[in-house]
């Protein structure tokens, strides 16, 4: 199935927003989806990045490919929550699953360490990444971390990989000052991806992003989950990136429309967002 990336060009307007990672497949956005995307488009959102989670979402995300009013392009990936102790039947049907679809999608995610809720199958995630990874280089794309709990067995992980072509983001960071100098020094071609976290008075994540440059930073909602103020206790959706990127203005003291022009850069950069996936 095509993922067509309609009207992302080499120059993207200053007041336009990529949402590099939303669930849009959720079921809680399928009754008003088409709603859900005119709005997004009303508040300069043009392209939509949706990560895959299991083999169950992956039906449903391939649905929502084809509207016809904001062009979203697909992630592929085994979220760590999901990595069970039948990983290598999981990762069967991944592999399967890359080789027919690899060419259309944008990344290999979402995909890493999770050790919040279950440290049971730390060593079935770090089977999973690595499988992950690997499939990444071959098929040359990007990857989506997610880290919860977990990132210094995740920096052990990628340090087998310091030298190799392997770029990425880690999506929602909410790391410290100390483990985002790191990714910095370490990982020069990853990406930060700040979404409605930032916004939360008390998250501390503000003064860690003061310490990010401005072209190592994507903007994402992660919808529909952390919806940035003034929406928490909401359902989130794409249009509240605006938010995100009202706030990022705000910690970095540059205007709106610089942090919309450069992070739209980025996500083009990283993601390869000028080429047609077919």
């Amino acid at each position: 199935m095509p993922c067509r990336t309609r009207g992302i060009g080499k120059n993207v307007k200053p007041n336009q927003m990529i949402d590099t990672h939303c669930h849009l497949y959720e079921e809680s956005f399928l009754p008003s989806l088409d709603e859900v995307l005119h709005r997004a488009k009303e508040a300069g959102v043009t392209q939509i990045l949706l990560p895959n989670i299991d083999m169950d979402s992956w039906e449903p995300l391939l649905s929502v490919l084809n509207n016809p009013i904001i062009p979203c392009s697909p992630m592929l990936g085994l979220h760590p929550c999901y990595v069970k102790e039948d990983v290598d039947d999981q990762l069967k049907t991944l592999g399967e699953l890359l080789k027919t679809h690899h060419e259309q999608l944008v990344a290999i995610g979402e995909i890493g360490m999770d050790l919040y809720w279950d440290k049971q199958f730390l060593t079935e995630q770090k089977q999973a990444l690595n499988q992950q990874i690997e499939w990444a280089l071959s098929y040359k794309l990007p990857i989506a971390i997610h880290v919860r709990d977990a990132f210094d067995p995740l920096f052990e992980v990628l340090s087998d990989y310091q030298h190799t072509e392997l770029r990425g983001v880690f999506h929602c960071f909410t790391g410290t000052k100390d483990q985002a100098e790191y990714i910095l020094r370490t990982h020069p071609s990853f990406y930060f991806g700040i979404g409605g976290v930032l916004t939360y008075k008390n998250s501390g994540l503000a003064e860690v992003v003061k310490t990010l440059p401005l072209d190592r930073i994507v903007l994402e909602t992660d919808a529909p989950y952390l919806p940035p103020t003034p929406h928490r206790g909401k359902r989130n959706e794409p249009s509240y990136l605006i938010h995100i990127a009202d706030a990022l203005s705000n910690v970095l003291a540059i205007p709106v429309t610089e942090v919309n022009k450069i992070t739209s850069e980025n996500a083009r950069r990283l993601f390869n967002l000028n080429v047609q996936h077919l």
